[in-house]
């Protein structure tokens, strides 16, 4: 029996108890991507999760029909569903770090307003964290419209952990940072269709980092500082999930898992100066003295 309540009990009173895991989405001037990606949301089973969006756009999203109607659908669902303005903007990571406060769940889901999850895509998920049981598990967003393009070259560092995750030890000249060719366009769809996966199951993978769609064990986020190093980031930056994520896989390990059903809708980005990397901060060298 699944915790999504079919549309015969959406009318009877919700049952809502304290969700295990819980999706977290920051969201700013996306109201119709972020409707897509309310509606992938309500397409997923188990295992039960709650929902917490945090906007940042002028004028809130919430009201807008296509939004609204999702986030009914969801709570007739027996979805519990917060809807928070976080105002004024102080980048990324002070809006991240501000939804991982809001949260006491297990594991937190951290989901872009711009990802459409595949039915099934959060139980996946959720099975390899408990199963690998390391700091982190998430689904690469994939843009279909590059489904035709295939990049063999790109997907040469590809290498599935063949046993249990293991904690490394990143920077950004690391040769494991090479990964990162994994995530381009749709590549982890063509390794994908190369290896033979049963329906439902899943394969976990070396990572550089994942973006877009990222499960935690929220302990062990907190543990690593989570995005705590937000105030020393001026507000316009990017790279933050990195920071987060290689300060994880350090102390507990990370993967990625295969096939990604996290599909990216392919929306302008609504921060267009990127030229401060958060990790070229954080992770900068001390100063040394004679």
């Amino acid at each position: 029996m699944t915790s999504r309540r079919w549309s015969g009990a959406w009318a009877l009173p919700p049952e809502q108890s304290a969700a295990r895991l819980e999706v977290l989405i920051p969201t700013v001037d996306r109201a119709a991507e972020l409707a897509v990606t309310l509606a992938g949301l309500a397409g997923q089973d188990d295992p039960p999760f709650s929902v917490t969006v945090s906007e940042q756009s002028e004028t809130s999203s919430e009201s807008r029909p296509a939004v609204a109607a999702m986030l009914r659908v969801l709570r007739a669902q027996g979805r519990e569903v917060r809807y928070l303005v976080h105002r004024p903007r102080r980048g990324l990571a002070e809006h991240r770090q501000f939804l991982l406060d809001q949260s006491v769940a297990d594991a937190v889901l951290f989901l872009d307003d711009d990802v459409w999850l595949e039915p099934g895509m959060l139980a996946r998920l959720s099975d390899a964290l408990d199963t690998l049981r390391c700091g982190f598990v998430g689904a690469a967003v994939q843009g279909l419209s590059y489904l035709h393009d295939s990049r063999p070259a790109q997907r040469e560092p590809f290498e599935l952990w063949d046993d249990a995750v293991r904690p490394e030890v990143l920077r950004s000249d690391s040769p494991q940072v090479d990964r990162m060719t994994l995530h381009n366009a749709a590549n982890l769809t063509h390794v994908a269709g190369e290896l033979t996966i049963d329906r439902g199951s899943w394969l976990a993978y070396k990572i550089a980092w994942v973006g877009g769609c990222v499960l935690f064990r929220r302990q062990l986020l907190v543990e690593c500082g989570g995005f705590d190093f937000w105030s020393t980031l001026p507000s316009s930056h990017v790279g933050e999930d990195v920071v987060a994520q290689w300060r994880v896989m350090e102390r507990f390990g990370g993967a990625g898992i295969l096939p990604s059903g996290a599909v990216h809708l392919e929306a302008p980005t609504t921060v267009p100066d990127r030229s401060t990397e958060a990790g070229d901060i954080v992770f900068r060298p001390a100063a040394t003295y004679p």
